[in-house]
């Protein structure tokens, strides 16, 4: 037992559990609920994954389910070959990240470097109110605005099809842009305003302490807003589903030609009537785990890459 003499200081630990409150054990109870309710439902999703997907591959080859170059489960001549699905989602990820990456950053280092307290009040509520849009919405500007400018003014004779990949990938991208500059504009934003004092005191310009102080000090959120917005183009599902169409009889080579990713097969699939527990209700499953691997495969990745970029300030 410690003993505590007149004038002495009192113990931090002792001081912490004096002040405890009652109320603080409800909401610790509240947060640790909430994680086991995370956890909970993450292996829920495993589980009703696992076991579907586990029967589909005791009827079908792995080997013909990931070099297979056609998928057609719902015709009459049924092949499962996923690699279409997988290159229509790889071109729309591919596509809507060109687009959103370079805006979103710039973006970002514009309100966070360049923009008056004002404007950025103003602008960043503005910018954050477009990732809240409906995708669905986002989908139909694709197919009734954007898809016809973009034939409109495409140079050659060889004209995008009605629906297509391109016209997908750039709405997506338009509405990942604002998740991907909120969050690194964020972690510039807690960059130490210290680190530019220093930067500045050494005659260098705005541009160079935005460049060479404040992105590398931040590298680790932005990697994390890059990966969230990427994690979010591949599940994006009304998007692709109206404006780059179903199609799975071969492989999208182009990204002008339509075809369906896996969110949008399995949206397509499961409106349909399929038995429940028939092969063709399996491929939802099949293809569901497929998309869940790429996006843990995904967060994985940037995890590392976020714990390898962190800076730590004090």
């Amino acid at each position: 037992m410690a003993v505590i003499t007149p004038g002495a200081p009192v113990p931090a630990a002792s001081v912490r559990r004096g002040r405890r409150r009652p109320g603080e054990r409800v909401i610790e109870g509240f947060l640790v609920l909430a994680a086991v309710v995370s956890i909970a439902t993450t292996i829920g999703i495993v589980v009703s994954l696992l076991f579907p997907t586990v029967e589909f591959f005791g009827e079908v080859s792995i080997i013909e389910f990931v070099t297979g170059t056609q998928w057609t489960p719902l015709f009459s001549i049924k092949q499962y070959g996923v690699l279409p699905l997988l290159v229509g989602t790889l071109w729309v990820t591919l596509i809507a990240t060109v687009i959103a990456v370079p805006l979103g950053i710039g973006a970002a280092i514009y309100l966070s470097e360049y923009a008056r307290p004002g404007t950025r009040k103003l602008l960043k509520p503005i910018l954050e109110v477009l990732a809240g849009i409906p995708t669905v919405v986002y989908g139909f500007f694709a197919l009734t605005f954007l898809n016809p400018l973009l034939i409109d003014l495409w140079p050659s004779d060889d004209k995008p099809e009605f629906q297509n990949l391109l016209v997908a990938g750039i709405a997506m991208g338009i509405m990942i842009v604002p998740t991907v500059a909120s969050l690194a504009e964020d972690a510039m934003s807690a960059v130490p305003q210290s680190l530019r004092e220093g930067a500045y005191a050494l005659a260098s310009t705005k541009m160079q302490v935005a460049t060479r102080v404040v992105v590398p000090g931040a590298l680790s959120g932005i990697v994390a807003a890059i990966v969230l917005g990427v994690s979010r183009a591949l599940g994006e599902t009304m998007i692709v589903t109206i404006a780059a169409g179903l199609k799975t009889d071969g492989i999208p080579w182009s990204p002008i030609d339509g075809a369906a990713t896996m969110t949008s097969f399995i949206a397509g699939a499961a409106q349909g009537d399929l038995p429940v527990d028939s092969l063709d209700y399996l491929t939802i499953f099949a293809v569901g785990t497929t998309l869940f691997l790429f996006t843990f495969a995904l967060n994985a990745l940037s995890i590392r890459l976020v714990r390898k970029f962190r800076e730590v300030y004090e």
